[in-house]
């Protein structure tokens, strides 16, 4: 259970920052392949913060972006990303399971040594009911990936490994 709420804190951020560029005319950078340090922090939330290690390539963040996409016409009423001086902006409107998910998101960085993502999000309806949430994402480039690591591997606290390429198998990890 305490894996699966940690796979739940780092797949939210996730599935709602690729919503948006999966549908959108405006495109999120491809990260550099290699290991990536990346930081979710929950402000005033309920659920601490959690630190993983992420492999990608080019090949798995293009992938993972374009997988979203099918879901995310389905599920998102409004997806936009918009390109500003200092980065990227994300707008969404998300509906899944009964819960709305109103987001918006500001996108700093190179991708290729570090970014940033801070997410304002509102929930509404769905198991947990009405809530508003604010997540920091922090990433930072450490080097090429670690020896028995494909792109795609997710290393959780504790040693959990999953790999993105299975999203499948731990779908059904995340909250209906």
């Amino acid at each position: 259970m305490r894996q699966s709420s940690r796979l739940s804190m780092f797949l939210l951020p996730l599935v709602l920052l690729s919503a948006a560029p999966a549908l959108a005319e405006v495109q999120l950078p491809l990260r550099k392949a290699g290991l990536w340090d990346v930081k979710v922090d929950h402000a005033g939330g309920r659920m601490p913060g959690v630190a993983v290690q992420q492999c990608t390539s080019e090949a798995v963040d293009r992938e993972f972006t374009s997988d979203f996409a099918p879901s995310a016409r389905q599920n998102c009423s409004k997806a936009d990303v918009q390109k500003t001086a200092t980065g990227y902006v994300m707008d969404s409107v998300c509906t899944m399971g009964g819960t709305t998910v109103t987001s918006h998101a500001e996108a700093t960085g190179d991708f290729d040594s570090a970014y940033t993502v801070k997410v304002a999000a509102r929930s509404k309806g769905g198991k947990f009911g009405d809530r508003d949430s604010k997540i920091t994402i922090a990433a930072k480039w450490v080097g090429p990936c670690k020896e028995g690591q494909t792109p795609g591997d997710v290393v959780m606290p504790g040693g959990f490994k999953m790999n993105m390429r299975d999203f499948e198998k731990f779908k059904s990890m995340a909250p209906h």
